[in-house]
């Protein structure tokens, strides 16, 4: 059957509109970057041996990264804990601005990334951007059924990573102390976790693994665990996974289809399943063998970038949730290894230790190796940044926090910066701490009497509030709040009317969930 000479025509006109648009795209994208995020769990700033050269472990890929890229000093998560921490790294956004005041997520239940939020991952693949994640996602997603009441595994699971912006998805639901313990690819449950299983303490004192034997029963402090699973392969499968995609994306990323990678791993949080490959390498314990196997798994992933020719045209990101894990005290007093440094306090405290931590980026195209930023950052500030990069215009209702980074690492001028950004802290108590330069008001009893700092309590008759002079004192010991009250008032004000307008950048206020905040209590709404 012959076409008609109008549909001819209209045919082949819209294949070279469709043609010139295709390539439009890729001559638009051939100068952007791969981007790939590693996000470690629990690693304090002292855990990088090029950080800490008195480490009891090498970490010799994390430090190639510092070595050839930009070591950001005064680099911080958004909070002491997982969960916020995750949220504001995609978001660009405090996770205190939604209904998580305080504490972490589990494994199972509504997303904390709200519907149609933008994420790095959705902002990149509207860019024409290859995503995926491989790795810990912690921030919930809805499985069939509930637990102990008989589930269907065979259902697609709702709410994750793949609904967030991720065209790819492999990992595991949350961190291993809790299920849903098995291996997610996309939205599927690839092993059913019909059985279960609980924390069994390790030789170590507070450490623990999910190991077998697994029970067919719940009982208290049971997870759920699939029959095949094996904490000690976690970092492996992870890996060989995230060399695979890259290996996979290579091509169409040197012809104008670049990926984002986000590579959350789940150490060194506990428990310290070390794989038995890397046991008893280090002179730092069942700790220091599992930084050790985590820096490799990190390596694995810098080589398939550097084999695959991609190495000079991507921005490596690497970073940590929070600060160590509150066994860095057994580490320092075992081994003399100090994960936090001189800094006070660890993971879920407000002080420096529950959020500087390793802040580190290399892009050989662009930033010089060797360079140093010494101003405080926050991992909110990625979005931005990235955005900023590929020449994305954020809107109004998107990256309420984030900031971006590229005049720093391009080394221009830190000043104006500085002017504007001013960095808020949050504790697993959902307590609040303010940056801005060199002072820090440490906010301790803002949430009346029971939700006060796990490790360092302020005395009867203290303070409520704390201010401590970071760039002279980094290791909160002298509380200047008596002799500045005009910084606190200051700070006071500020960290309120960031709160109150819903966002830190400029722009139009934005809305937040204000209920269950016993936290502010300074505050008026």
């Amino acid at each position: 059957m012959k076409l008609k000479y109008s549909t001819f025509f209209t045919l082949l006109i819209g294949g070279v509109l469709l043609c010139l648009a295709s390539c439009s795209t890729k001559a638009k994208n051939e100068n952007k970057p791969n981007i790939v995020i590693i996000y470690t769990d629990d690693q304090g700033y002292g855990d990088v041996s090029a950080l800490n050269p008195e480490a009891k472990f090498k970490t010799p890929n994390m430090d190639k990264l510092a070595n050839e890229g930009v070591v950001f000093t005064d680099g911080h998560s958004s909070d002491a804990v997982c969960t916020p921490s995750r949220y504001t790294l995609l978001t660009g956004r405090y996770s205190w601005r939604t209904s998580l005041k305080k504490g972490v997520l589990r494994a199972d239940g509504p997303c904390l990334i709200e519907k149609d939020r933008m994420t790095i991952a959705s902002m990149l693949k509207e860019q024409g951007y290859n995503t995926a994640m491989v790795g810990k996602w912690h921030l919930q997603m809805e499985f069939e059924g509930k637990r102990g009441e008989g589930r269907d595994w065979s259902k697609p699971f709702t709410d994750g990573p793949i609904e967030k912006g991720f065209d790819y998805f492999f990992g595991v639901p949350a961190s291993m102390n809790f299920g849903v313990l098995t291996f997610l690819e996309n939205d599927k449950v690839l092993d059913p976790p019909i059985l279960y299983t609980k924390k069994k303490m390790d030789v170590t004192p507070r450490t623990y693994r999910m190991t077998p034997p697994f029970k067919n029963e719940i009982a208290k402090g049971h997870v759920e665990v699939a029959p095949s699973f094996n904490d000690e392969i976690v970092l492996e499968k992870f890996a060989e996974k995230a060399v695979d995609y890259i290996n996979k994306s290579a091509e169409a990323a040197k012809n104008g289809k670049p990926f984002f990678l986000y590579f959350p791993l789940t150490s060194p949080h506990l428990p310290h399943c070390t794989h038995p490959e890397f046991q008893g390498l280090s002179a730092c314990g069942n700790y220091g063998d599992f930084m050790m196997e985590t820096d490799y798994r990190v390596g694995q992933v810098l080589k398939a970038l550097k084999e695959n020719g991609l190495e000079e045209n991507t921005l490596v990101i690497f970073s940590s949730d929070n600060g160590a894990e509150s066994n860095y005290a057994y580490q320092r007093d075992t081994y003399e290894h100090y994960s936090c440094m001189n800094f006070k306090g660890g993971k879920r405290d407000i002080y420096e230790g529950g959020h500087r931590v390793p802040f580190l980026m290399r892009w050989p195209k662009v930033i010089k190796a060797g360079s140093k930023v010494n101003v405080p950052v926050c991992q909110s500030d990625y979005l931005a940044t990235i955005a900023d990069i590929v020449g994305v215009s954020i809107p109004e209702n998107a990256a309420e926090d984030s900031y971006s980074l590229l005049p720093l690492i391009t080394n221009e001028s830190s000043e104006e910066y500085q002017s504007y950004r001013t960095v808020i802290h949050h504790s697993f108590a959902g307590h609040f701490a303010i940056r801005q330069g060199k002072w820090k008001l440490n906010m301790l009893r803002g949430s009346g009497g029971s939700l006060k700092p796990k490790l360092f309590e302020p005395a009867e008759g203290e303070a409520t509030y704390e201010l401590y002079d970071i760039e002279n004192d980094p290791s909160e010991r002298t509380n200047l709040y008596f002799e500045y009250p005009e910084v606190v008032e200051k700070l006071k004000k500020e960290i309120t009317a960031i709160i109150k307008n819903g966002r830190s950048t400029l722009g139009a206020p934005q809305e937040f969930v204000k209920e269950d905040w016993e936290q502010v209590t300074w505050m008026d709404f």
